[in-house]
C-alpha cells in the first residue's frame, strides 16, 4: 500500500517508502534509491562509487488538508566511467529546486482558477514559489511566439498602468494570440517585432490598425506588401468625437433659452445608434426634437447614420461610389466639422476601402483587452512587466473572470 501510494499518489517512481512521520503541520514520508537505480548525472552510467548522502526535503502533492514532504538522502557518486562527482539526479523534481514536479503541475492547475495569493494561501507555501512556477511555464511554452504563420494581423495601443502608460500589442487575427507586446506607444515599440519578423519570413496580407501616422510609416517601411486596412469602429468613434463638437458649439453659440435646454443632455442620444435608443426613457423624442430645432445638427448626424452604410456595399466598386457621394454632402453642409471629416476620409480612402478585400478589423483586439483589464483586476496590477508580458502571450489559451 505504501508503495503504490508513492507511486500512483505522489507520482515517484524508482524509490521505495522507508517510513513516515506525522505531526500537527505536515506530514513527512521518508524514502530512498532504489538497490541499483543510483547513476551518474553527467554520462548516466550505473558504475559509480557512493560517497556519501545529503538530506533534503521536496515538497509534494498534499494528502488530505495536510502538507506532505519527502525526505529523501541524495546519493552522492564518483563515476568509473567519466570521472565526474556529483549527486545522482532526482528524477521526480526539477534541478536544485525543493518540489516535486507533480506539486508543481499541482500549483499550475490551481492558479488557472484562483489568484496567486490564494494559490499560497491553499497550499502553504510563499507567494513568490507560486509566481516562479507560472513564470517559468509561460516562459517555457510562450515566450517566443511563432510568427511564421502570420497572415492578418492588428496592432493596437493598450493602457497598462495610470499616468499614460502604454504597452503597443501586435494580435494574430486569425488564432487570436498575442505575438507582440512591445513597451510604449507609437512606432518605435515595434522595433522588436520588426527585428523577429525578419528571421520568421511570414507572408503577411493585412494590416489592421487605427489612423496612428507612426503606425502606418511603419508597417509601409517593414511590410511593403502588406495592405493596411483602417478600423471602422475608430473612424465611426473619430465622427462621434466631431458631432459632440458640433453639438457643444451650438449649445454655447444658442441664444434661445428653449434651443439651450433642448440641447443640454443629448449628447449619448446624438452617439448612440437609433435602435439602441430607449423608449421608456422618451429618448427618440428628446432626440427628434433636437435634430428639428438645430438643422446642422440634423445634417451632421443623419450623415452619421449614413457613413455605417459604407462597410455594407455589395462590392468594392459600390463602396467606392458610396464614399465619393458622402464626401460631396459633407462638403457641400457647409460644417466646419463634417468638411474635416470628409477630407480626412479622403486621405485615408485606400485603407478604409481595404477592408472590401480583407475584412479585418482590430475588434477582436478590442476584445482582448478587455481580457486584460480583467487579468489586471485579479492580480491588483502587475509590478514584473516580464512576467505581465508572459500573462499576455498565454491569454488566448486562458480563462479569465474575476474571482469572488
Amino acid at each position: 500500500m505504501s508503495q503504490g501510494l508513492l507511486y500512483h499518489g505522489l507520482g515517484v517512481q524508482g524509490y521505495q517508502w522507508e517510513g513516515e512521520e506525522f505531526s500537527a503541520t505536515c506530514w513527512r514520508i521518508r524514502i530512498a534509491h532504489e538497490p541499483g537505480s543510483v547513476r551518474c548525472s553527467q554520462c548516466a552510467s550505473r558504475d559509480v562509487i557512493c560517497r556519501g548522502q545529503e538530506l533534503r526535503e521536496f515538497r509534494t502533492l498534499p494528502l488530505g488538508s495536510k502538507p506532505t514532504i519527502l525526505l529523501l538522502g541524495v546519493q552522492r557518486v564518483q563515476c568509473r566511467q567519466c570521472g565526474c562527482l556529483r549527486q545522482t539526479p532526482v528524477d521526480f523534481a526539477p534541478p536544485r529546486c525543493g518540489y516535486t514536479h507533480s506539486f508543481a503541475r499541482y500549483a499550475l492547475e490551481l492558479s488557472r482558477l484562483m489568484t496567486l495569493k490564494d494559490v499560497a494561501r491553499h497550499l502553504g507555501v510563499p507567494w513568490d514559489l507560486v509566481k516562479s512556477l507560472q513564470k517559468d511555464y509561460l516562459r517555457k511554452h510562450f515566450a517566443k511566439p511563432k510568427l511564421r504563420h502570420l497572415r492578418r494581423i492588428a496592432v493596437d495601443e493598450i493602457a497598462v498602468a495610470k499616468g499614460h502608460v502604454y504597452n503597443t500589442v501586435v494580435l494574430d487575427l486569425d488564432s487570436g494570440a498575442i505575438v507582440y507586446v512591445g513597451q510604449g506607444r507609437g512606432a518605435d515599440a515595434l522595433d522588436g517585432f520588426w527585428k523577429r519578423l525578419r528571421g520568421a519570413h511570414p507572408k503577411i496580407q493585412a494590416v489592421a490598425m487605427d489612423l496612428s501616422a507612426a503606425y502606418q510609416l511603419a508597417v509601409r517601411e517593414h511590410l511593403p506588401k502588406a495592405a493596411i486596412v483602417f478600423d471602422h469602429f475608430h473612424l465611426l468613434k473619430l465622427y462621434n468625437d466631431k458631432l459632440s463638437v458640433l453639438r457643444r458649439e451650438m449649445q454655447r453659440e444658442a441664444t434661445d433659452l428653449r434651443h439651450k435646454q433642448v440641447l443640454k443632455g443629448t449628447r449619448w442620444l446624438l452617439l448612440r445608434n437609433p435602435e439602441n435608443l430607449d423608449a421608456d426613457k422618451d429618448e427618440p423624442r428628446r432626440l427628434q426634437e433636437a435634430l428639428r430645432l438645430n438643422a446642422p445638427l440634423a445634417t451632421a448626424y443623419y450623415l452619421k447614420e449614413d457613413l455605417r452604410q459604407l462597410w455594407g456595399q455589395d462590392s468594392k466598386a459600390q463602396a467606392e461610389q458610396f464614399l465619393n457621394g458622402w464626401v460631396r454632402r459633407a462638403y457641400a453642409a457647409g460644417i466646419t466639422v463634417l468638411q474635416q471629416f470628409a477630407k480626412l476620409l479622403q486621405q485615408h480612402r485606400r485603407g478604409i476601402l481595404a477592408w472590401y478585400d480583407y475584412p479585418i478589423s482590430t475588434g477582436p483586439l478590442e476584445g482582448t483587452n478587455n481580457k486584460i483589464k480583467t487579468l489586471k483586476r485579479m492580480a491588483y496590477g502587475y509590478r514584473d512587466h516580464e512576467f505581465f508580458r508572459l500573462k499576455l502571450f498565454a491569454l488566448h489559451v486562458s480563462k479569465y473572470a474575476l474571482i469572488g
